[in-house]
Order: structure tokens, then C-alpha cells, then sequence
């Protein structure tokens, strides 16, 4: 004789249903657990290490960024690796850009005392002045009187520099 169908299925599915033991409270978690996301920063030329961030750190670090690239992880996450790239790159830059600042300074102070910037550099060294670029960039624009010594020091110090260049005239005075 056959078995007598049940409403909500056969009698094999029932039997398999009531042998599962229950599964304990603490084994329930109630917690979301995401996988980290693995962010790649340039090490050197060639060269990524990942930095492992879970969700809630992208979006921290990408607070202030336009459209969804603050609220949707997935955007979030590229533009957070972006920026992430971006400032290792421009840590490296902001050094370059200063020296390059710092010899403009040098530059504009020296040749508005008739020597140039490698004739005057070449006069320190020959002097023994160890003074470098960043300090000497601040005593052409806060201590006059001191890099005029210093401009006359490197001009005694290095033949080239006695002749000297013309100051730039400025103003009215181009046209005297």
C-alpha cells in the first residue's frame, strides 16, 4: 500500500527534517562579518602592497568625496585606492617642488644684488658657508640685510662674481 501524502511534502522529507539536531545559540551569529577589502598602494616603481580595509574604513576615508564616492563601497573603495596612490605619489613630489621654490627665492634675491644663482652658490661653497637652500630661501625674504652680506661674501669669494650682473629694472625706471 502506498504512504499517505502529507500537505507540505512526502514522508522522506519530514523524516529528514526531524533528524536534524538543532543548531546552538551560540554558533547564531547575528553580526554581519565582511571580508576586508584589499587596497593596492604603489610601493616603488612596479611594485603594490595591499592594505586590507573593511568597509566602514573606506568610507571614512572617503567622507568628502563627491557624488557616490562616499556613500557606494564600490566606488568608494576605487577612489579611495586612487587617493591613497595619489598622495604616496605627491608625499615624493612635495619635496621636489620645494627645492625648486627654494632656488627661485635664492635666485630672484641674488640677482637683484647683480650675481647669479650658480655664481653665488659657488662663492658659499668656496667660503665654507653651509647654509642651505631652505634657510638661505628665508633670508632673502625675511633677513635683506643679512643675505646682502651673504651675496657679498660669494662675490669676494669667487672671481665670476665681480663683474656681476645688471639688476632688472622695474617700474618706471625701464623707461629712465
Amino acid at each position: 500500500m502506498a504512504e499517505p501524502v502529507n500537505q507540505i511534502g512526502n514522508s522522506n522529507s519530514q523524516a529528514l527534517m526531524s533528524s536534524r539536531e538543532p543548531i546552538p545559540a551560540s554558533k547564531i551569529s547575528t553580526k554581519f562579518k565582511a571580508k576586508p577589502f584589499k587596497i593596492s598602494v604603489p610601493e616603488e616603481k612596479g611594485e603594490e602592497f595591499l592594505i586590507k580595509m573593511n568597509k566602514k574604513e573606506v568610507l571614512k576615508l572617503a567622507k568628502g568625496f563627491r557624488g557616490r564616492a562616499k556613500n557606494c563601497i564600490r566606488i568608494a573603495r576605487e577612489r579611495v585606492e586612487k587617493a591613497l596612490q595619489y598622495s604616496y605619489r605627491d608625499r615624493r613630489n612635495k619635496k621636489r617642488d620645494m627645492r625648486s621654490l627654494w632656488i627661485q627665492r635664492i635666485n630672484a634675491g641674488t640677482r637683484h644684488r647683480g650675481v647669479n644663482y650658480g655664481n653665488f652658490m659657488h662663492g658659499l661653497m668656496k667660503e665654507n658657508i653651509q647654509l642651505n637652500r631652505k634657510v638661505l630661501s628665508e633670508l632673502s625674504m625675511h633677513e635683506p640685510y643679512s643675505f646682502k652680506a651673504l651675496v657679498d661674501i660669494s662675490r669676494n669669494a669667487f672671481p665670476g662674481n665681480k663683474t656681476g650682473i645688471s639688476p632688472k629694472k622695474e617700474g618706471l625706471a625701464i623707461l629712465v
